[in-house]
């Protein structure tokens, strides 16, 4: 049955994700093969799919599709990350809407409420892959509380809690107010904003002096315990063990004098609020300083706010300077520019603040990871990303894993008493009961006894378990898929979790197995717009991605985002990409209708020109294969697409077919046809990774195929042998051949019409390419000559010297008379030209660029008159 004038992708692609699924195609399990695993960055289960998204699945698509066609047992685990600060806020939203406040709720009721979210909502991104053409196998689809993965997070807490390796401490932490919980130093985004340097004026009791300082936080002066100065700075050694007076809350706070104190910065004179700056708490540990918290959970003021207890904290800010105006405290105001931390997932401000967390000792669990990447046992590509990695892993803090939310697995720690240490760490409460009786020596404990940590653990402290844990190798660290598929093969993802995942990974890669947990790591770049901007929601420059599908097929999607996708740079997106890629889509689509149009003579034998055009594009596939798997073992990915685009758009559709097209409404020899079909079959299996969908639907229409010859599951073209003398003839050949249609086309000779061709032969082009040259030019006859032919169009290849009889072809009066019209022109060009070059003050006063522009215009311009008077020369014989 002949193909369709168009190609519809949408039902082509619907017809054949389902066919690979019903198949399982994408199934994978032990066997004697060697294996290929990918697992996906599971996305937030909240996500739907961006441009983000398309581009990474994408990459990590073509990968697995082209180790599935190379031999190998291809796996690529899919599946979701709770998220747990993201998807808590989604369900906080959503329960507001519903005139439900969480904190009215206990916390079986919320997690009640979140399931039925996650229920409802999760996973939309995993069914949208789908229609990119994602080829993961979807029966291994994990979600990171599924009970076991949930079991396998627990069992790592609790094991290296034994250890000695987390630990629970009362530490500055970065507070969320928005998600009310703490969040890692690596979750804090610093961004540059506009505010005011207020400068305050302290009284010293029983005197009319005052010392200054200056903030950019008034607010929190309601919090200060010291003002502290430098031991050797002069102009405050008087002051020094005296007493000040806060404004507003007239509380008395000592002077102190600590090295930490910069004397060249500001007045050399710090207030000091241990409760809410890291450097202050260090300042009040060494000087044994109260500590006054003014904030509640979410930033408001508390009770030590006085009259702006209840308010919130940037609201206070403006009033409390205002106060302090009216007071005769503030000094001046003046604009100043400073680094914010803001929170990653909700944008809210940070505020440092003091509470009981648990943390795990980064420092010797880092050391392993950082000789992996340093010795590229795990190689991260680009390199460039290697110093980013290492900046991090070497400077690298302890983990705060703990998070104030519900929605998450639960800390498995334990609490028998009131004191801060009265715990036990056990996987389950059973365990619990044994070792806390065991620590009280109270045989009487029961469950109810007990009161468990309300806290959960960091979401990335269940996905840094990811490659491991989807083999359930936390569990049962001996069981056959994991000792099958782990390490994983490729990572691909963007840099912005570089630590917060990748490195994560390795580290527990190192620490739970000993062994890495992938060969490499790809790292994208950024989606951004034409404008160079990071696409966005709020900047309304992201384009919705099923959208773009159902415009441009998932072929045309994809193509289009790799054609310029290079690792670790920044994608400039413009959806005229994905145009191009869905062009070249329908380039394949026509190529095949192309040739499945031609009528078969049995009786016809081969043309020269044919045999000639196939044993050429079996040489220069052979060679692009080997181009393309240089670029695979480099994570070249675009070069890879932009290599095989060119073959067979350029060589394969722009030269073999029509070499091997019979002339119009006559027959094909049987065995052109049959090689050119087993070519294009190759170009669909080099193709398949990129587009998947119109690769099989036209292997699928060659012939009649079994269900286990799908290309989905074929096998990788294999390179035959390169003739680097065909190579550079067929160079030669091609170049003659496009002199002659440059010459019809600027001539305006029919390509109907034929033409002789006279050659003086300096390289030594054999004649037996003459029938091509004939074939593709409707070239009558090639004569080999001695001297240039007058009348004629000429034009150079390398050595060699073409010419194109024009009388029969051209009006050779009329062609006289147009050149004769060029050249009066550019005579004219060139006199004005050198008119300017011959002005002394124009040469010695314009600038360098100006007169060397003005130089090469007059050299271009003799060029351009030198042709001229050649080809009127040869016309007039």
């Amino acid at each position: 049955m002949s193909l369709a004038a168009k190609y519809d992708s949408k039902t082509t692609e619907d017809k054949w994700y389902q066919y690979w699924m019903e198949n399982d195609f994408f199934k994978s399990v032990p066997d004697e093969r060697e294996s290929y695993t990918i697992v996906i960055p599971p996305p937030n289960v909240t996500g739907v799919l961006h441009m983000g998204h398309m581009l990474n699945n994408t990459i990590q698509d073509v990968l697995i599709r082209r180790a599935r066609l190379k031999g190998y047992n291809a796996c690529w685990v899919p599946g979701t990350d709770h998220a747990s600060i993201a998807t808590e806020a989604k369900v906080v939203k959503k329960l507001k809407e519903q005139g439900i406040d969480k904190n009215d709720l206990s916390r079986e009721e919320f997690l009640a409420h979140a399931w039925d979210w996650t229920d409802e909502y999760g996973g939309i991104i995993l069914e949208q892959l789908k229609k990119l053409g994602a080829s993961c196998d979807w029966s291994r689809t994990k979600f990171t509380l599924d009970d076991d993965m949930s079991a396998s997070v627990i069992k790592v807490f609790v094991d290296l809690y034994n250890k000695g390796m987390i630990y629970r401490g009362f530490r500055m932490v970065n507070w969320d107010p928005e998600a009310q919980t703490t969040l890692s130093d690596e979750e804090v985004i610093y961004e540059e904003r506009n505010g005011h340097l207020y400068h305050l004026k302290y009284q010293i009791k029983g005197s009319n002096d005052f010392i200054s300082i200056a903030t950019t936080r008034p607010e929190t002066i309601l919090g200060d315990t010291a003002i502290c100065v430098h031991p050797d700075d002069d102009r405050y050694t008087d002051l020094v063990g005296k007493t000040v007076i806060v404004p507003i809350v007239n509380r008395e706070i000592p002077v102190i004098a600590d090295e930490y104190v910069d004397m060249e910065f500001g007045t050399g004179a710090l207030k000091i609020t241990p409760a809410h700056d890291e450097n202050d708490k260090k300042i009040g540990e060494t000087h044994k300083l109260e500590v006054i918290d003014i904030f509640n959970a979410d930033a408001t003021l508390n009770s030590y706010g006085l009259h702006y207890a209840g308010k919130d904290r940037f609201l206070v800010r403006k009033e409390i300077s205002n106060e302090l105006e009216e007071k005769g405290f503030l000094i001046n105001k003046e604009n100043h520019v400073h680094k914010v931390g803001t929170s990653e997932r909700t944008g809210a401000v940070i505020e440092p603040r003091l509470s009981d967390q648990w943390f795990l000792k980064m420092e010797d669990l880092a050391q392993p990871a950082i000789k992996a990447v340093r010795e590229d046992i795990v190689e991260l590509l680009p390199a460039k990303f290697k110093s980013t990695y290492f900046h991090w892993m070497e400077n690298v803090r302890d983990w705060n894993i703990s998070r104030q939310l519900m929605w998450g697995q639960r800390i498995p720690a334990y609490f028998y008493g009131d004191g801060k240490e009265d715990f036990v760490v056990a996987t389950c409460i059973e365990d619990a009961i044994t070792l806390s009786r065991k620590r009280t020596n109270n045989d009487n404990l029961q469950a109810s006894d007990l009161r468990q940590e309300n806290d959960v653990l960091d979401t990335w402290f269940s996905s840094w378990l990811w490659p491991i844990s989807v083999f359930n190798g936390v569990l049962e660290p001996e069981n056959e898929e994991i000792n099958y598929y782990y390490p994983t093969r490729d990572l691909v993802t963007g840099p912005d979790i570089l630590f917060f995942w990748v490195a994560r990974m390795i580290v527990a890669g190192y620490e739970l197995r000993d062994e890495k947990p992938f060969d490499k790591v790809y790292l994208t770049g950024l989606v951004r717009d034409k404008q160079r901007r990071k696409m966005s929601k709020s900047l309304g420059n992201s384009p919705d991605a099923l959208g773009l599908i159902e415009n441009y097929g998932a072929d045309g999607v994809r193509v289009g985002l790799l054609l310029s996708a290079a690792a670790g740079n920044d994608i400039m997106f413009d959806e005229d990409l994905c145009q191009q890629g869905k062009g070249f889509v329908n380039k394949m689509w026509n190529a095949y209708r192309l040739i499945d149009g031609w009528e078969v003579d049995e009786t016809l034998s081969q043309p020269a020109h044919a045999l000639q055009g196939l044993n050429w594009y079996k040489s220069r596939f052979a060679q692009v294969l080997n181009e393309v798997e240089d670029h695979y073992s480099k994570y070249r990915i675009s070069d890879v697409l932009m290599t095989s685009y060119k073959l067979i758009y350029d060589d394969f559709c722009g030269w073999l077919l029509e070499i091997i097209k019979p002339e119009y409404q006559k027959p094909i020899d049987p065995k052109t046809l049959f090689e050119v079909i087993a070519l294009f079959e190759d170009n669909l299996r080099l193709m398949h990774p990129f587009t998947p969908f119109i690769t099989e639907e036209l292997w699928q229409s060659i012939a009649a195929r079994d269900v286990k010859d799908a290309l989905c599951i074929n096998t990788w073209p294999v390179a035959g042998t390169i003739d680097q003398s065909l190579l550079s003839d067929f160079e030669l050949v091609q170049d003659v051949i496009s002199g002659i249609r440059t010459v019809r086309k600027e001539k305006q000779i029919s390509f109907k019409n034929e033409i002789t061709l006279n050659a003086i032969n300096n390289e030594e082009l054999s004649g037996e390419y003459d029938s091509l040259i004939m074939k593709m030019g409707n070239v009558s006859q090639i004569h080999l000559v001695e001297e240039q032919v007058s009348g004629a169009a000429s034009y150079r290849v390398k050595s060699n010297e073409y010419f194109i009889p024009l009388e029969g072809n051209i009006d050779v009066a009329a062609e006289i008379e147009k050149l004769s019209g060029e050249l009066k022109r550019a005579q004219g060009f060139l006199i004005g030209v050198q008119k300017k070059l011959g002005n002394e003050r124009f040469v010695n006063n314009a600038a360098v660029e100006i007169v060397d522009k003005e130089k090469q215009k007059e050299a271009d311009t003799l060029a351009k008159i030198e042709t001229i008077e050649a080809s009127m020369k040869a016309l007039k014989g």
